[in-house]
């Protein structure tokens, strides 16, 4: 709309507000988006006409429009649902919570659950947060002061706040204007002409009876033409300014087409991204589809199925809507703090790379092809390039004629892209010359052939990895116009899509919900998308620029961009609406003619990256204008290629002279220092990937985590730090035992105690690493909280003193029991990921409690049996793995309030439970010393194996074993008073072993730290031992006298031990006195100690097996206990 028309419509609205069309003047309000009316807007806040603000609201913003629309939106909707709540109207309330604020759960789950819980409430005030809540009109003038000024900081009301000062009737001033110029063209004016209609031009009446002209011919109809001399028709001036809007293209994208029509899409500014998770993408389906509805069930406890919507469509970390509390604008929405910006590493390649990739797991392992067609594989933490390949061709024979002639002509070959598959063991190679080369990786330097597939006739323009059924396949694309899909275990070819009319240039797979489909780009800038199947493109649509264009996904899968350069060297980054299949927003900041192909990247569900005009430019994804710009202190290309690790830490960009800079960011730069504090280089006994090689039964296995990685969407997983080599000490000197005796060689603080409280039987971290929470052994749950000055939550710490809290009712989370002595019962607890709620069990019933009001939502199995073990599964909170005292486990879904399935095998009651979400397995493991593998999708046992204990020793009644997995999913660690042991779970191999020598000492408890680097445990002599994560060497031990008062009657010692979920160095002690103690290493130290050197020849065996073991024991010159 030009801009005359828009002030067209600010005159209609001042004539209708003057007439008092008061419904009117808003509904043109809303449906023009021009003018937003605070004033009409706050009364209805005031009224609580709910639907009228949102309705009023639609015409300017929506929900996921951006930060400030998102908050706005859900205060209203907050408020709403809270009035419900005070009214005692339940029904209503949940029916907002359905409709109205399940759409912020794709946001934030975890709020979404804290509302949820407020239904449980007699009266929501009894939550901490809206404590101070008071009456319905104080809440609403608190909430819309909030809401003034998150809509004065939207950027989608800039200029729409205040009304243009205008005269009074303007509209009315400008027709009598008009009105006199039309009388002063008549050829015989009448000093007082009758104006009866303005629907004609204005002419008094002639001599001979002429009718007026028609509205057909009227000029302001856009059809007079000026007369000759004097004042033209004013209509005519008024064809160009007031033409009307031409009717919008209508969108291809028009259902399942098998041959859609072509066109333009017009860039529309507005638009859903589809946040109701439709049943197939949105981008394919007709656009006014509506979403399938969405109901939800509210069990006792929260749902948080990530199995079955693994932050389907948008679980943002970056979004931070207040809970429940009324929120500060002070928040910040832009932290670019934590962009990569730092430079922190230089390398060099030794030719011109062309595409990078870091390592899906191991986030500082970098894929590098170059312009000559070698690889190159860098750890560059340590800055070393540990492998380096040329091109070659592995079979010429199995080639094409073509590529052997081509080859024998021009030898010359360049890497068009490389990447890592989504579990890391593989990783493709697309090369200028026919070829695609898939590596399987096997750690450390190994790599061997996996396959070579003569893909293209021409170039293999791009190389992506999908996992359409959970079968893992290779999709290419190239110069033949051809996309191609490959099997990744034996390189059988499975689709060929056609359709392009050009070279193909790149490829973006991904899915929606259960819909597979492949995004597709070719160099007449058409874009396509296909299903995996043989009916051709389902969407054909022109992207900006019309060139060199590529497509990504946020890292949540929820939105999508493309990067594209013109073959006039215009660049442009647009987020698409996939409502619509037309741009949403195109970001500004671009050189006006960019010296070469633009590539981009995106980050944290936050940002977007390009490498443009010899630097690396950054937008937040809400805003069009760039954020900032970096040089990487000079020595960039024109367009410098880059990427992003995983977590966004780190950024690979490509650098003049065959350079590489690794640009970091706060978390980043941490990460590489540990490299720097290495002494020597223990990398060659990291731990491998599982998958060796590739085979047909293997692909199948890959779990939906693998999945959801491939898509974009795996961030929702658990956080996978990098698999940091162990560090080791400078074999020229002798290595020593890090033995602390004394207090002052560590940093300790003993916890505020309960004198209720004689013995702590559990201990665990919350999982924000801000409080402990402890099952002492007469059922009392103790909860401590750090706290920072302005009473926020803190980070737990030996160097300040948390709270042992309770909720202002004075309530306490205390088990059921059955026994008159709960001491002798047996004592476990687990707590859900969001740390709303804690499982818990004392030998009575199992109570389910609400962590913020320790309120007992539920109980619910009696004994007999008695649950022994306790864990939630790791992709669904309301299935939870119970062990039981008579050696059974049971599954049992929390919702339903049903056993799912009972597990027997073991012989003793069952004393571990651990999930594997990556191999989709739980261990179990029992008194009996004996371990278990069962499979969870049909919870049959897989494996069993019974723990070899040292001669001389037995399986006592009282003997714990106990299991926990490693940070990647594939080892875990297994604990016996007798033994130390890691274990391989595919296989349930041993591959590493301590055992305690004599005098025998047995250990009472212990855990991996938080990045399984180390293992912390505990021995009933009261000492403390720092262990290897892998290898099990021991690195440090602290002596009793160093934590413990020195009284020769005391008996003290720690039953439990728990490692803090983000600090390694970190742990904290429960002991049989009932205290609780948080131990860390002095500052200036920063660890615990230093490992010893691997010795050149084999360990030790100190347990004699039938079946060999990898590395059991510990070495000879290791210091026994």
């Amino acid at each position: 709309m030009s801009s005359l028309s828009r002030e067209l419509v600010f005159l209609i609205l001042q004539f209708l507000d003057e007439e008092k069309f008061k419904e009117t003047v808003h509904k043109l309000e809303q449906e023009s988006g021009f003018y937003f009316n605070m004033k009409y807007f706050e009364d209805e806040v005031q009224n609580g006409n709910w639907e009228e603000v949102e309705r009023y609201l639609s015409g300017f913003t929506k929900v996921d429009d951006n930060r400030y629309s998102m908050k706005i939106f859900f205060e209203i909707r907050k408020q709403k649902y809270l009035e419900a709540l005070d009214r005692h109207d339940r029904s209503k309330a949940v029916d907002i919570l359905v409709k109205d604020l399940k759409v912020f759960a794709s946001f934030n789950e975890d709020l979404f659950k804290e509302i949820t819980q407020l239904l449980t409430l007699e009266n929501f005030r009894e939550n901490e947060q809206l404590s101070k809540y008071g009456d319905t009109k104080s809440a609403r003038s608190i909430m819309l002061v909030e809401l003034k000024k998150l809509i004065e900081a939207n950027p989608l009301f800039r200029e729409k706040l205040q009304f243009p000062n205008l005269r009074n009737s303007r509209l009315r001033t400008l027709i009598n204007q008009s009105l006199n110029w039309q009388h002063q063209l008549c050829k015989n004016p009448r000093p007082n002409p009758d104006i009866k209609t303005l629907f004609v031009d204005h002419s008094c009446g002639q001599p001979n009876g002429a009718r007026a002209p028609s509205p057909a011919n009227n000029p302001l109809f856009g059809g007079a033409v000026p007369k000759p001399g004097g004042f033209p028709p004013l209509g005519a001036h008024m064809v160009g300014p007031f033409q009307p809007a031409p009717a919008p293209v209508p969108t291809p994208l028009a259902g399942w087409m098998s041959s859609p029509p072509g066109g333009t899409h017009p860039s529309v500014s507005g638009g859903s991204i589809a946040l109701g998770a439709p049943p197939m993408p949105a981008i394919l389906k007709h656009p006014r589809t509506p979403p399938a509805n969405l109901s939800i069930d509210f069990p006792p406890t929260d749902s948080e199925h990530s199995s079955k919507r693994a932050r389907p469509l948008g679980i943002s970390d970056e979004v931070n809507l207040p809970f429940p509390g009324h929120a500060t604008h002070s928040q910040s929405f832009n932290t670019p703090d934590d962009l990569p910006k730092t430079v922190a590493r230089t390398l060099n390649q030794g030719s011109s790379p062309m595409s990078m990739d870091f390592h899906p797991v191991q986030q500082t392992l970098l894929l590098v092809g170059t312009n000559v067609g070698d690889i190159g594989l860098w750890e560059v933490g340590l800055r070393e390039r540990l492998v380096h390949k040329n091109f070659k061709v592995w079979d010429l024979s199995a080639c094409s004629m073509p590529l052997q002639t081509a080859l024998v002509k021009d030898p010359g070959v360049s890497v068009n892209r490389v990447i890592w598959s989504p579990d890391g063991s593989l990783f493709g190679v697309a090369y200028s010359r026919h070829l695609v080369q898939v590596f399987s990786y096997h750690g450390n330097e190994d790599l061997r052939h996996h396959l070579e597939i003569d893909a293209h006739v021409g170039g293999v323009n791009d190389l992506a990895f999908s996992l359409p059924n959970k079968q893992l396949c290779v999709i290419t694309c190239g110069d033949d116009k051809l996309i191609k899909l490959w099997d990744a275990a034996n390189g059988a070819k499975l689709y060929t899509f056609e359709g392009h009319e050009h070279p193909v240039y790149s490829v973006c797979p991904h899915h929606k919900e259960n819909i597979q489909f492949i995004f597709s780009t070719a160099l007449d800038g058409k874009i396509k998308a296909w299903l995996y199947d043989n009916q051709g493109s389902r969407v054909d649509f022109d992207a900006p620029g019309r060139w060199c264009t590529t497509m990504a996904y946020s890292t949540d899968g929820t939105r999508l961009f493309s990067c594209g350069t013109s073959k006039d060297g215009e660049s442009h980054i647009v987020e698409w609406n996939e409502s619509e299949g037309a741009v949403k927003r195109t970001y500004q900041g671009f050189r006006k003619r960019s010296l070469g192909v633009v590539q981009f990247d995106t980050t944290k569900n936050r940002y977007l990256a390009a490498g443009d005009d010899f630097s690396i430019k950054f937008w937040n994804m809400d805003n069009t204008q760039l954020l900032t710009s970096i040089d990487a202190d000079g020595g960039l290309p024109a367009s410098p290629r880059i990427r992003f690790n995983k977590d966004g830490s780190l950024l690979a960009v490509s650098a003049n002279e065959n350079g590489i800079k690794i640009l970091a960011n706060a978390d980043g730069l941490r990460m590489l220092r540990t490299f720097e504090n290495l002494t020597f280089d223990a990398r060659s006994e990291a731990v491998k990937p599982v998958v060796n090689s590739v085979s047909a039964p293997t692909t199948e296995r890959l779990s939906s985590a693998a999945i959801s990685a491939v898509n974009a969407e795996s961030r929702n997983l658990v956080d996978l730090k990098p698999r940091i080599p162990e560090e080791t000490s400078d074999k020229s000197k002798i290595w020593k035992l890090t033995e602390i005796i004394e207090p002052s060689h560590f940093r300790s603080l003993k916890l505020p105690e309960n004198q209720r409280v004689t013995k702590i039987s559990r201990l665990i971290y919350t999982n924000s690493g801000t409080a402990i929470l402890a099952l002492a052994s007469n059922a009392i749950h103790l909860l401590w909280k750090w706290q920072r000055p302005d009473r926020s939550s803190g980070k737990a710490t030996a160097s300040a003193t948390p709270q042992l809290w309770q909720p202002s009712s004075g309530n306490l989370m205390t088990n059921d029991t059955v026994d008159s002595n709960p001491e002798e019962a047996v004592h476990c607890f687990a707590l859900s990921k969001n740390d709303s709620y804690v499982m818990s069990a004392s030998g009575g019933k199992i109570s389910l409690f609400n962590m913020m009001t320790f309120k007992t939502m539920t109980t619910f199995m009696p004994p007999p049996p008695a649950a022994t073990f306790l864990a939630f599964h790791p992709q669904d909170n309301n299935i939870i793995a119970i062990g039981m005292d008579d050696s059974s486990i049971q599954i049992y879904n929390v919702r339903i309030d049903e056993v799912k399935c009972k597990l027997k095998g073991h012989s003793k009651r069952i004393t571990g439970l651990a999930f594997s979400h990556v191999l989709s397995v739980l261990v179990s493991s029992g008194a009996d010393a004996q371990i278990c593998i069962w499979n969870c999708d049909g919870w049959e046992k897989q494996r069993s194996r019974t723990l070899q204990l040292p001669p001389g020793r037995s399986i006592s009644a009282q003997s714990e074993t106990r299991v926990q997995f490693h940070q990647d999913q594939i080892h875990f660690l297994v604990v016996h008073e007798t033994q130390l042991a890691i274990y391989e779970a595919s296989k349930l191999e041993c591959v590493n072993q301590w055992t305690s020598h004599e005098p025998y000492v047995p250990i009472s408890h212990a855990t991996f730290s938080c990045d399984s680097q180390l293992i912390y445990a505990c021995f009933l002599d009261s000492s403390i031992c720092v262990f290897t994560g892998v290898h099990l060497r021991l690195r440090c031990r602290i002596s009793s006298t160093a934590y413990l008062p020195s009284s020769p009657s005391s008996n003290v010692h720690p039953l439990v031990i728990a490692a803090h979920p983000h600090e390694p160095n970190q742990f904290a002690l429960g002991l049989s006195d009932g205290s609780v103690q948080v131990i860390e290493p002095l500052e200036s130290e920063g660890k615990w100690g230093q490992p010893p050197p691997v010795e050149n020849g084999t360990s030790t065996i100190t347990i004699p097996s039938s079946n060999p073991l990898v590395g059991v024991g510990s070495t000879s010159d290791q210091p026994h206990r």
